[in-house]
C-alpha cells in the first residue's frame, strides 16, 4: 500500500480523506513516491477525461479536490452527496494508479503521456511492463527498486491464447503454468489430469436484458415484468453448462447487497396475462439487439439470442434479433434507440455502488437512461445505501432498491458468469479476486 494510513472526517458539508503515504515507497526509478505525484496522477484523470475520470467526476472529485500537504500527506475533499468509504475503493483500484510525475511530463507528448505509457511503466508496483505486443503477449519483469516483499517470479508473461484446444494443450504441456476461460469441453478433459488443478471462481460481469421504457411495449411496467416471467431459467442454467449461476438482481455474488433471491420462474400464462394487462397485442413484433460475435457463461451470444427469443415468442410476440458490431450497438444504446438489448455489464470499483448508481440513477447517463428509465424514488435509495453508516444498514436499504427493481426496473437479470483456471500442481500462492485489477495476483505466485 503507498498510504500507510488514512484518516476521515466528516463535517456537515462533506468530508475530507487525509492519506499519509509509505516514506518508503519507490517508483521504478528509484525515486521516492511524493504528495505531488499522487496529486499530479489524480488531476491528470480529470484533465485527460477519458472513460475513466467518471470515476472521479462523478463523486464530485476536481481538480481542485487534491491538495500535497507536504511531501508524504495527501488531503482529499468531497462533496456531502459522496461517500467516503465508497471513494476509498476507486482511488484503491487501477483508475487511480500513481505515476512518477517527473518521468511522465518528460514524455507528455500531446496527450499528457498517453501514448506514452501504452508501453511503458512509471508505477511503484512490484512489476515492470518489459514488453507489450498487441493481441499476443506482455511481459512483466520484476521492478529492481520495489521497496515491499520481492515477487517469487522474477518474469510474467501473459498470452494470449483464443483456442479452446490451444489453452488445454498449454495447461498440459506445461507450456503455461496458468489458464483462463476454460471450455466445458476442455473442463471435462482436464478433470482426470494428475498435474492440473482446476479452479472455478464467480466473475463479477452480469448478463442482462435492458428494455427501454420510452419505446412501446415496454413503456408499461407490465410488459417488461412479462419478459422477466416468459424466460425458462431453468433451461438457461443447464446452457451455462457449470460456467455461471442465474442471477436475478443488479448486484453481483460477492458484493454487499446481493440478496440471493431469485423471484421469477418460467410462467408463460402470468407472462400473457401481464402483456395482455399492458394493452399488448398478440403478435406484437419487439427487437432484441445483441453483440455480432463473443460469448458469455460459455454461451455464443447467437446461441443465447436464439434461446431467448424462443421463450418470449411463446407468450405470442415476436422477436427479431438484430445482431450489430460493438461500436454500433453501444452508439445506438447510448443514443436510447434500442428497444432490447443484451449485454454484459461489469463493475468499475469493488463496492455494489458502482453497478447500483448506473443501473438505478437516470442523472448518471449510464444504464437506466440509456433504457429511458427514471425512478427517483430508487434513484434515492442509492444514494442513501451508499451514505449509509454500516455494512447492515447498506445492505437493508439495497435490498429495498433491489425489491424495486425486480417489479419496476427495465432489466431482466439473466445470469452472473463463471470462470474456469487451469493451474499447475506445482505453482503456489495462486489467488483471484475478480473485483480488482489485475485479478491474479502474480505477486504471491511461486513454483515448486
Amino acid at each position: 500500500l503507498l498510504a500507510k494510513k488514512w484518516d476521515i472526517k466528516e463535517p456537515a458539508d462533506g468530508s475530507t480523506i487525509t492519506f499519509t503515504l509509505d516514506e518508503k515507497a519507490k517508483f521504478a526509478s528509484g525515486a521516492p513516491v511524493t504528495a505531488d505525484d499522487v496529486v499530479y496522477s489524480w488531476g491528470r484523470i480529470v484533465d485527460l477525461n477519458k472513460s475513466p475520470a467518471f470515476l472521479f467526476t462523478d463523486f464530485g472529485a476536481a481538480k481542485d479536490s487534491f491538495k500535497a500537504v507536504d511531501a508524504q500527506t495527501v488531503e482529499l475533499k468531497l462533496p456531502k452527496t459522496t461517500s467516503p468509504q465508497v471513494f476509498l475503493t476507486v482511488v484503491a483500484n487501477s483508475v487511480a494508479g500513481v505515476v512518477e510525475k517527473k518521468l511522465v511530463e518528460a514524455n507528455a507528448g500531446s496527450d499528457m503521456g498517453s501514448t506514452w505509457l501504452n508501453d511503458h511503466s512509471a508505477g511503484s508496483g512490484p512489476s515492470v511492463l518489459s514488453a507489450w505486443e498487441r493481441n499476443t503477449q506482455n511481459v512483466l519483469d520484476v521492478n529492481p527498486n520495489f521497496w515491499g516483499e520481492a515477487p517469487k517470479f522474477k518474469r510474467v508473461i501473459m498470452r494470449n491464447i483464443t483456442e479452446q484446444a490451444n489453452l488445454q494443450s498449454a495447461i498440459e504441456t506445461g507450456d503455461a503454468d496458468i489458464v483462463q476461460e476454460l471450455g466445458s469441453e476442455q473442463i471435462k478433459a482436464l478433470e482426470g489430469n494428475a498435474d492440473v488443478s482446476l479452479v472455478k471462481a464467480n466473475k463479477t460481469q452480469l448478463e442482462y436484458m435492458g428494455m427501454n421504457a420510452m419505446i412501446p411495449p415496454f413503456d408499461k411496467p407490465d410488459a417488461r415484468e412479462a419478459i422477466r416471467y416468459a424466460i425458462n431459467y431453468d433451461e438457461l442454467n443447464t446452457l451455462l453448462a457449470g460456467n455461471g449461476k442465474i442471477v436475478q438482481e443488479i448486484i453481483p455474488d460477492g458484493f454487499l447487497g446481493f440478496t440471493g433471491e431469485t423471484p421469477f420462474k418460467q410462467d408463460t400464462a402470468k407472462a400473457k396475462e401481464l402483456l395482455a394487462k399492458a394493452g399488448v397485442a398478440d403478435g406484437t413484433e419487439i427487437t432484441l439487439t445483441v453483440y455480432s460475435s463473443g460469448s458469455a457463461g460459455g454461451i455464443e451470444n447467437a446461441v443465447l439470442a436464439a434461446k431467448i427469443q424462443s421463450d418470449i415468442e411463446k407468450t405470442g410476440l415476436k422477436v427479431k434479433i438484430q445482431s450489430l458490431q460493438s461500436s454500433e450497438l453501444l452508439n445506438q444504446y447510448r443514443a436510447q434507440k434500442l428497444q432490447m438489448v443484451m449485454l454484459s455489464w461489469g463493475p468499475d470499483y469493488p463496492d455494489p455502488h458502482t453497478n447500483a448508481y448506473p443501473f438505478t440513477t437516470y442523472a448518471a447517463k449510464s444504464i437506466a437512461w440509456r433504457n429511458g428509465w427514471q425512478s427517483d424514488e430508487v434513484a434515492k435509495l442509492t444514494l442513501d445505501a451508499s451514505l449509509a453508516p454500516t455494512p447492515d444498514a447498506r445492505a437493508a436499504l439495497y435490498k429495498q432498491m433491489t425489491e424495486k427493481l425486480f417489479h419496476e426496473g427495465p432489466y431482466a437479470v439473466l445470469f452472473q458468469p463463471v470462470t474456469t483456471f487451469g493451474v499447475r500442481k506445482n505453482i503456489t500462492g495462486f489467488q483471484y479476486d475478480p473485483a480488482t485489477m489485475p485479478s491474479i495476483f502474480f505477486w504471491t505466485i511461486g513454483k515448486s
